[in-house]
């Protein structure tokens, strides 16, 4: 069976672009399947690929240059994107049709609406990375009116454009699949964690941990007024974030200015399996998200997990009051209250530890592939 994994690119470090390259090794080490990745954006440097790519993965790069529009002023810079999009539809069509895929899979933040235009007989899969109603959303906020009026209409036309012409629309979690009810086929098959785990918590260390961009999405700003709550009750916790990103200055400024608040921002390091090792409680303070991946990597480290029931993720991966809790979305001072009866009840830890570990086996690689394997039997023509 020919796959073909369709991005814009593989020079981001993002939980996307990580998750692809690993489902195209792994496919491509089982018997009968012959895996391509086409990354479809150039730059104006070389941007090396942030991810490993096995060998036996085709790799074919279009090199469209679609950064340049953004030279431009409108309305000039939309005639522009128009030639650009042109040039990636010429190209992708070639690159596709030069090894003809059975299937092409295709995230669904971005290039969705022309992949699914293309005229090959291959079948579409859309995987719905982030929740539906945050696919595209963050570029409905340019400060340019005319750019804002061109988003919205942009916008409605890409999810209906994969919702009519997608064969599948995979999704994460539950309540994405609801909000894509009406694609013509929705399936549910969740992330795996990848992670080499090298030590498992036991719970001594009084230090909590929080990992992602440092952008609105997280939420690392309500995270610190959590923070505040909880070290007014245990002055002597910590909290350590690990990320970067556009808001870094101004989350370590919050941090100066809320008192007490015992807490650090560091870098992303390679060795954050050790990281979650040595502390005791994850906190996930998101507005959204796709699903939630963090969240597997530190329950099979062993962590409780506290999270806002943000759309969508944390209410499908921890099950509340059993491997952790589910709080209600921005209530800071119950989340704050969720973490302390952690801290205060080294029983409750234990159980939770337990718990956590268990329910993150289900999420293993084996069993995430299996699912996707048995899709891609039902499309094979």
């Amino acid at each position: 069976m020919r796959i073909a994994y369709i991005i814009d690119s593989l020079s981001y470090r993002g939980g996307a672009e990580r998750i692809i390259t690993e489902k195209a090794n792994y496919l491509a080490e089982l018997d009968g399947y012959d895996v391509t990745i086409i990354v479809c954006y150039g730059f104006s440097e070389p941007a090396p690929i942030v991810y490993h790519i096995s060998d036996k993965v085709r790799q074919i790069s279009l090199n469209v240059r679609y950064h340049s529009q953004y030279q431009y002023r409108y309305p000039r810079r939309l005639l522009v994107k128009w030639q650009l999009n042109r040039q990636l539809q010429r190209s992708l069509k070639e690159a596709v049709e030069s090894f003809n895929p059975d299937i092409i899979i295709v995230p669904g933040y971005n290039l969705a609406d022309t992949v699914c235009r293309l005229p090959v007989k291959a079948a579409k899969i859309v995987e719905s990375h982030e929740a539906r109603p945050f696919t595209k959303s963050g570029q409905l906020y340019s400060h340019s009116a005319l750019s804002r009026l061109f988003m919205h209409i942009y916008r409605a036309f890409y999810l209906r454009t994969v919702e009519r012409r997608a064969d599948v629309v995979v999704t994460l979690t539950q309540g994405d699949a609801w909000e894509w009810r009406k694609a013509r086929r929705v399936e549910v098959i969740p992330n795996y964690s990848f992670m080499n785990v090298t030590g498992i918590s036991d719970g001594s260390s009084k230090r909590a941990i929080a990992v992602g961009r440092l952008d609105w999405q997280k939420g690392f700003d309500r995270l610190i007024e959590v923070w505040q709550l909880v070290n007014r009750r245990h002055p002597d916790w910590h909290l350590d974030i690990y990320g970067s990103g556009v808001l870094e200055s101004e989350l370590r400024k919050a941090i100066a200015d809320a008192q007490p608040c015992n807490a650090d921002i560091h870098p992303f390091t390679p060795d954050i399996s050790a990281r979650y090792a040595e502390s005791t409680v994850y906190l996930m303070t998101s507005r959204f998200e796709g699903f939630g991946l963090v969240l597997l990597e530190a329950m099979k480290h062993g962590l409780p997990c506290v999270a806002f029931d943000c759309r969508y993720g944390p209410a499908d991966i921890i099950a509340d009051g059993r491997s952790g809790y589910v709080v209600a979305d921005d209530d800071i001072k119950g989340f704050a209250d969720k973490v302390c009866s952690i801290i205060e009840n080294p029983q409750l830890w234990k159980q939770m530890s337990a718990e956590g570990i268990k329910r993150a086996e289900a999420y293993n690689l084996d069993a995430i592939m299996n699912q996707w394997t048995a899709l891609f039997t039902t499309l094979r023509p």
